[in-house]
C-alpha cells in the first residue's frame, strides 16, 4: 500500500499544533492532486452500449430538456451536466438536516447547502480568517490565512505560504495548524460542529464553532487579533438582488456574554440570517465591522485593523458560525427544521443559538471524545480505517439532508394517508423524533433512496437509531399507499403507476418536489419489478429490532413485512422457493442486466425469507414461520444447485457470456444475517465453507487482481481475471459495496482481507484522487468516476459493527449473543 503520509510530503514546517488528533485524513496547505479525473460521460460509453439504449438516450434527453430548459428545474439525475471535480472540500459546518456550509482545506468557504438538498458549489473569496500580530503597540505582521491570490480585495496581505500549514480532519472536527513565517508563532484552528450519537437535540442544530489557540514562541508577549469575515450570502446572484442587511448584537445570559453580526438574508424563497459571534472571556475582546465592499480592494478593512489590532466597533477565544432559517416553511410547504423544536420558528433564533454553541462546544468535544477514543486507542485498528471511518460519516450532515420536526396540527390520518391503519407508533415516534431524509447523493437528487439506504443504515441505526426508526417508518407508510398516476419509465419507453401498494418506494421524493407527499422522483425504472427493494426493508427490520430491542417498532412492521413478502412470491416463477430475476437490471445495479435465480437478489431473498422465520418465532406467529420455513428449505437448494460452480456463486443462472461472472457483492444476504448473529446454528442459510470459498475467490480475483490490488473490488470480475465489461456498471468500483464486502469478510473470520479490500478504497479516493468528503459512488481504474458525494460508503460502518461482534465472541466465547424472543 502506498506510503501512509503522501499528502504531507510538501509540509516544510516543524509544528504539530494543540491537540491535533493523531488518526485522520491530513494534508500540507501545498499539496497538489496530480490525477485528475472526469465524470463518466457518453464518450465513455461503449459503442455495443450506445447501441444498446439509442431508446433511452433519445427518450431522456427529452425529458431533461423539457425539465431543465422548459420547467426551469433540476434533473433528478443529471446525466449531460455533472458537477465537476475539485479537489478542495473538507469537513462541513452543521448538525444533522439543518444546512451545511463546508470549508475546504485549504480554509475557503466553498460548498453551500442552506436550502435543503439544494446545493450551491462556489468559494466566497471575502469568507476568510486573518491574523494581526502586535508586539509592543506596532503591528507586525498582517495575514490572510490563505493561499488564494484574487482580484478582488487586493488591499488585503493575501497569499500564505501552503508549505508551513497543514489540515487534519476527524468528522467532526478538523484542524488547521500555520507556523507564521519569521514570527516564531503557532497558530492552530479547531473547528468543531455537534455532530454526537444518540443525541437528537444538540445534533440538530445549524452551527460550528472555530476555536484559535496560539503558541507564542517569542522572548516577547504578543497581542494576537483574529479577523472573520463573511459576505452576506453564498456568492450567486441573489447576494446582488439588494435589501440584505447587517447588524450587530450582544447577548448575555447566565454569566456568558456573545457579541457578534447578523447577516440577514432576504431572498423572495428561503431567506436566512447568517451569524458570526464570540464569546467575551477576561483576556479577549470582540469588535465589529458590520458592512464593507466584498468586490473592492477592503483597505478600510485592513487598515482598521492593521491599526492598533481592532475593528472600528466599541481577538476572540472561539467564533461561531450559524444560519437560521427567517421562516420555518418555504414555497412547497417545507414544515419547521428540527432545531425549531428548541430555538423557536419565529427566524430570530441566531443570537441564541450563538450563545448556546459558544458556551456548549466544550461539552460537546468531551462526548466526541469520549465516542470516539476507544476505537481510536485501539492499536490493533489501522489509522486509515479510524479516518475512513469517522470523516465517511460527513455525509450524514452535508447528504442534502433534512430533519424536520411535524406541524403541531397533524394527525394520524395525515401521515398515514388512506391505508396504514395499522403502525400505532408512527406518530408517536415522528413527533418525538421528526423525519428524516438524505439524498442517494449531491448529484442523485432523490431522499432515502431505499436500495442504497440499505448499505448506509448501519451508521443510522448504530449511532442515531430512532433517525432510522423514523425512515422506516416513513418507508412503510408509503409501502401501504399508491399513487396511481401514470408516467413514462425512460429504461424500457413504458407508461405505469409512479406507486404500487404493498411495494416498497425506491425513494421518497425530489428535494425540488414534495418528499414524503411525491414518492419515486427516479424516473428511469419502474421499480416495482425490482427484485431487492422489498427484501431490504425486511432485512432492515429484523437488524434494527436485533440492535436496538424495539419490540413496539417490531410489532408496528410485522404486517407490512408479511405484505411486501407476498408482493416478492410472484417472482418466483417455478415455485421452487427461489426468486428470479426478470432479464432487465431489476435492482440497484441499474444498468446491469441479471436473468433468471442471480446470487445477489437470491441470496437477499433467502435472507429475508430467514428473518420472516425469526421474527415470526419471536412474535410468536407458527403458521408464518412454518410458511417460510418451508420456503427457507426449497430456496437453499434452488440457490445452491442453481448458482455455486464450487468456487463462487455465479452471477445468475442464465447460461450467458457473463453468467460465471464473479459479483463482489454476491455475499449480500449473508452480510446482514452475520450481522444479526443469523449465521450458524438453524438458521443458516448458506454453507459457511460456500462463503468462505466465494469471499476468497472475490479477494483472488476482484481484489487482487484489479489494478495489483491498490483499488478496491471491482463489481464483476470475468473467471479468467479481466473485469467484466458486459455493462457500464461491472467494471465499475463501488465504495459502499466494497466497504459492505469487507464487513462481510470480517465477520467470516478473514480479517485481514477485509481491510485490505477497504484500504484500497480509501486510499484511492482520499489520497489519490483528492475526493476527501465528495466519496463517490464509483469509479473505474483509469479515468473517470461516477456521482461524487454519495450515500452507499457510509456502509463502513458495518465494518465496526462486525469488529465489535467479533470482540464480543472473544471476550465471551461461550456466550452468544441473545436476541429476546418476545416483544
Amino acid at each position: 500500500m502506498a506510503d501512509p503520509a503522501p499528502l504531507e510530503r510538501l509540509y516544510e514546517g516543524t509544528a504539530p499544533g494543540r491537540g491535533v488528533a493523531a488518526a485522520g485524513w491530513r494534508v500540507c496547505l501545498a499539496h497538489r492532486f496530480e490525477e485528475p479525473r472526469q465524470p463518466y460521460g457518453a464518450g465513455d460509453v461503449s459503442l455495443r452500449d450506445v447501441l444498446r439504449h439509442v431508446g433511452l438516450a433519445l427518450r431522456y434527453f427529452r425529458w431533461w430538456y423539457k425539465k431543465t430548459r422548459v420547467e426551469k428545474k433540476s434533473a433528478f439525475i443529471d446525466l449531460l451536466c455533472a458537477v465537476p471535480l475539485q479537489q478542495i472540500y473538507g469537513c462541513p459546518l452543521g448538525g444533522i438536516g439543518g444546512g451545511t456550509i463546508t470549508r475546504g482545506w485549504r480554509g475557503e468557504f466553498c460548498r453551500w447547502q442552506l436550502n435543503p438538498g439544494i446545493y450551491h458549489y462556489g468559494t466566497v473569496i471575502a469568507d476568510q480568517f486573518t491574523v494581526c500580530l502586535r508586539c509592543k503597540g506596532q503591528t507586525v505582521y498582517q495575514q490572510v490565512l490563505s493561499l488564494e491570490k484574487p482580484s478582488t480585495l487586493q488591499g488585503w496581505n493575501w497569499g500564505y505560504c501552503g508549505h508551513y500549514a497543514f489540515y487534519h480532519a476527524l468528522y467532526p472536527r478538523a484542524w488547521m495548524v500555520y507556523e507564521l513565517p519569521g514570527q516564531n508563532v503557532v497558530l492552530t484552528c479547531r473547528q468543531v460542529s455537534p455532530v454526537i450519537p444518540h443525541d437528537y437535540k444538540d445534533s440538530s442544530l445549524p452551527v460550528g464553532v472555530f476555536i484559535w489557540e496560539v503558541e507564542n514562541g517569542r522572548d516577547e508577549d504578543v497581542d494576537v487579533s483574529i479577523m472573520f469575515s463573511m459576505q452576506n450570502g453564498m456568492g450567486t446572484k441573489e447576494d446582488r438582488s439588494g435589501g440584505h442587511w447587517n447588524e450587530p448584537f450582544t447577548l448575555e445570559k447566565e454569566g456568558e456574554r456573545v457579541a457578534g453580526v447578523l447577516l440577514h438574508h432576504c431572498t423572495r424563497v428561503n431567506p436566512f440570517t447568517l451569524a458570526i459571534s464570540a464569546r467575551e472571556k477576561v483576556g479577549t475582546g470582540v469588535t465589529h465591522l458590520t458592512a464593507f465592499n466584498p468586490a473592492g480592494l477592503g483597505r478600510e478593512v485592513w487598515q482598521d485593523l492593521l491599526h492598533d489590532g481592532r475593528l472600528e466597533s466599541p481577538p476572540g477565544e472561539s467564533l461561531c458560525p450559524l444560519w437560521d432559517r427567517w421562516r420555518g416553511s418555504r414555497g412547497n410547504g417545507w414544515p419547521h427544521w428540527r432545531y425549531t423544536r428548541f430555538f423557536g420558528s419565529g427566524g430570530d433564533a441566531a443570537p441564541a443559538l450563538s450563545h448556546y454553541a459558544l458556551t456548549h462546544y466544550e461539552e460537546w468535544e468531551r462526548k466526541i471524545e469520549a465516542w470516539q477514543n476507544p476505537i481510536l486507542e485501539n492499536s490493533q485498528l489501522p489509522s486509515w480505517y479510524k479516518s475512513a471511518l469517522f470523516n465517511e460519516l460527513y455525509f450524514v450532515t452535508d447528504g442534502g439532508t433534512i430533519w424536520v420536526e411535524l406541524p403541531p396540527d397533524c394527525c394520524d390520518e395525515d401521515l398515514r394517508g388512506q391505508e396504514a391503519a395499522g403502525l400505532s407508533h408512527l406518530l408517536p415516534v415522528l413527533r418525538e423524533y421528526g423525519r428524516f431524509a438524505y439524498l442517494e447523493g449531491q448529484e442523485y437528487r432523490m431522499y432515502n433512496t431505499y436500495d442504497v439506504h440499505f448499505y448506509a443504515s448501519f451508521a443510522l441505526v448504530m449511532l442515531w437509531p430512532k433517525l432510522q426508526i423514523s425512515l422506516q417508518y416513513d418507508i412503510a407508510v408509503t409501502v401501504v399507499n399508491e399513487d396511481v398516476q401514470l408516467r413514462q419509465y425512460l429504461m424500457c419507453g413504458q407508461r405505469a403507476q409512479v406507486k404500487l401498494k404493498n411495494v416498497v418506494p425506491h425513494d421518497i421524493g425530489d428535494p425540488g418536489d414534495e418528499p414524503w407527499q411525491r414518492v419515486n422522483a427516479y424516473l428511469m425504472h419502474d421499480t416495482a419489478d425490482w427484485k431487492d427493494l422489498n427484501l431490504k426493508f425486511v432485512l432492515q427490520v429484523y437488524r434494527d429490532y436485533y440492535l436496538t430491542h424495539d419490540s413496539m417498532y417490531l410489532q408496528d412492521m410485522w404486517p407490512v413485512c408479511q405484505a411486501v413478502m407476498e408482493s416478492e412470491l410472484k417472482f418466483d416463477m417455478d415455485n421452487d422457493g427461489l426468486i428470479e430475476n426478470g432479464g432487465f437490471a431489476d435492482q440497484t445495479y441499474d444498468a446491469w442486466v441479471v436473468n433468471g435465480a442471480s446470487a445477489y437478489c437470491g441470496g437477499l431473498w433467502l435472507a429475508a425469507v430467514c428473518m420472516m422465520c425469526k421474527m415470526a418465532e419471536v412474535l410468536g406467529d407458527a403458521k408464518i414461520r412454518q410458511k417460510y420455513m418451508d420456503i427457507l428449505n426449497k430456496g437453499k437448494e434452488a440457490y445452491e444447485r442453481k448458482l455455486w460452480n464450487g468456487k463462487y456463486y455465479n452471477y445468475d443462472s442464465s447460461g450467458s457470456g457473463a453468467s460465471n461472472s464473479i459479483m463482489s457483492d454476491q455475499c449480500a444476504g449473508q452480510w446482514f444475517l452475520g450481522a444479526c448473529g443469523l449465521d450458524q446454528g438453524e438458521f443458516e442459510v448458506f454453507p459457511k465453507s460456500h462463503v468462505v470459498s466465494a469471499l476468497r475467490t472475490i479477494f483472488e480475483k476482484n481484489v487482487m487482481s484489479f489494478a495489483g490490488g491498490t483499488m478496491g473490488a471491482v463489481n464483476g470480475m470475468r473467471p479468467s481475471g479481466e473485469p467484466d465489461t458486459s455493462s457500464v456498471q461491472s467494471n465499475e468500483v463501488w465504495v459502499g459495496v466494497v466497504y459492505a464486502l469487507a464487513a462481510t469478510m470480517i465477520q467470516e473470520g478473514l480479517v485481514e482481507e477485509g481491510f485490505r479490500t477497504a484500504e484500497g478504497c480509501y486510499r484511492t479516493v482520499w489520497e489519490q484522487l483528492g475526493m476527501a468528503f465528495q466519496t463517490p459512488e464509483a469509479y473505474r481504474e483509469k479515468k473517470v468516476y461516477r456521482s461524487l458525494a454519495y450515500m452507499r460508503p457510509l456502509s463502513i460502518w458495518s465494518m465496526q459493527l462486525a469488529l465489535e461482534r467479533r470482540a464480543s465472541q472473544a471476550a465471551a466465547p461461550t456466550q452468544a449473543t441473545q436476541v429476546p424472543n418476545h416483544p
